[in-house]
């Protein structure tokens, strides 16, 4: 049997390799198509529509799966940390007990900002939306290591872009939350461990291992997500050839929108409207079933899984941590749990496979731990950076990556003739 598809249109038939993945993944191979026969294929969101071959993560969403370089999230989770599931994302191997020591003494080197980056920081207003403030600040970081810019990306400046970031945005992340709540900054202490030493510098206080256990494994969990829109942006931006700190800034204001990253936002502001009814969380399931009202339960269901997130089942053991540590009393909690008890055992989302998803418990831990709504997004850019860096590396070591340039079908007027104002 052939390897190839064929396509066939107006009496010519066109034969396309079809590549297989090591998943078993079949795609038609497009590349030549418009060359050989003038025709170009329009998937719009791109749902159907492979932007590149990839070593780093793997996800099927019908069987629920997810695995970065091969291991399942289940037993990073549960037997990794963040930074070793970092070096595995970038490096493509787990790394020995020498080489994660090393890395993460690459991190604690960077661990601090520019005096002219504090300086940027101090001149946002307090109000500002901290996605925005990140992404600028991250952006503003090209202005202060010039040897990040050139036109190639060196294997001194790949191995030390990770380490760089990852130990800079989470000192850009709290030392601007600190500003917004009329606080000195609180410096870096790396001895902690990352999640630890984040928090840290976020409220200053002793912090509970479990606790600061439970933040690491949601950082691992948000680490990477195969091709989702944040990361190829990054890919899109990086494909031009612009400096890691462009690249990871598109990211992130690619994260910040609802449909995306700001998901988890969306949770918290839905529990807050209800609260602000009465708390009555029943009448608001009612509405999400009702196909009239335009009400969307928010946290629900996944575009990519169509089974459960994989992820929310271990960040709802996680999250159920944070809770009992911290003793927090708070109605918006009290709503999530009923939503999602409700949730689970109720047939109309049970047959649609509507479970609460990573976005759903990930806002219930964060608004535990007491960040502000409008720092979850943020939060989310932390993990997230990991799988950016290495989606971004991958990109700039494939010798075949070509800069992105989508086709489209042009809908517009036809030639017209410019016609003088006094004539119009």
């Amino acid at each position: 049997m052939s390897d190839n598809a064929k396509l066939e249109f107006k009496g010519e038939v066109y034969e396309l390799p079809v590549i297989t993945g090591t998943e078993n993944e079949k795609a038609i191979d497009i590349t030549k198509l418009r060359a050989q026969s003038g025709l170009i294929t329009i998937d719009n969101g791109f749902m159907n529509t492979g932007s590149c071959q990839s070593k780093v993560t793997f996800l099927n969403g019908e069987k629920g799966i997810l695995r970065y370089r091969g291991y399942p999230i289940e037993q990073l989770a549960e037997k990794s940390d963040f930074v070793e599931t970092s070096y595995l994302l970038y490096n493509g191997e787990l790394p020995t007990k020498a080489q994660r020591e090393a890395f993460y003494a690459d991190i604690t080197k960077h661990a601090k900002l520019p005096e002219g980056v504090k300086n940027i920081l101090n001149q946002f207003p307090a109000d500002a939306h901290p996605m925005g403030v990140v992404s600028a600040t991250v952006s503003a970081l090209s202005g202060f290591y010039p040897e990040f810019l050139g036109p190639e990306a060196t294997d001194e400046v790949k191995e030390r872009a990770i380490a760089q970031l990852m130990a800079q945005v989470k000192i850009i992340m709290a030392n601007f939350y600190r500003k917004t709540v009329g606080k000195d900054p609180i410096e870096s202490n790396p001895a902690l461990g990352y999640s630890k030493d984040f928090l840290n510098m976020m409220f200053d206080g002793e912090v509970d291992d479990d606790v600061a256990k439970a933040l690491d494994t949601l950082l691992i969990l948000h680490a990477d997500h195969e091709q989702n829109c944040s990361a190829s942006t990054v890919r899109v931006v990086g494909s031009s050839h612009a400096n890691i700190f462009a690249s990871i800034s598109a990211g992130i204001d690619a994260l910040w929108g609802q449909l995306h990253g700001g998901a988890n936002q969306a949770v918290l502001e839905m529990l807050e409207e209800i609260k602000a009814d009465g708390g009555d969380y029943e009448k608001f399931i009612a509405k999400a079933k009702d196909k009239n009202d335009p009400f969307r339960l928010m946290g629900f269901g996944h575009r990519v899984y169509k089974n459960f997130d994989p992820r929310a089942k271990i960040i709802k053991v996680a999250c159920d941590t944070i809770l009992e540590k911290l003793n927090v009393q708070d109605p918006l909690l009290d709503i999530a749990k009923g939503l999602e008890e409700v949730a689970l055992k109720d047939e109309y989302f049970v047959q649609r496979n509507l479970y609460p998803n990573v976005d759903f418990y990930s806002g219930i831990i964060y608004k535990a731990l007491g960040i502000p709504t409008n720092m979850f997004t943020a939060m989310f850019v932390l993990g997230r950076l990991p799988g950016w860096l290495s989606q971004w590396k991958e990109l700039r070591e494939d010798g075949t990556a070509k800069i992105a340039r989508p086709r489209q079908v042009y809908t517009g007027e036809t030639e017209r003739n410019y016609k003088d104002i006094s004539e119009r």
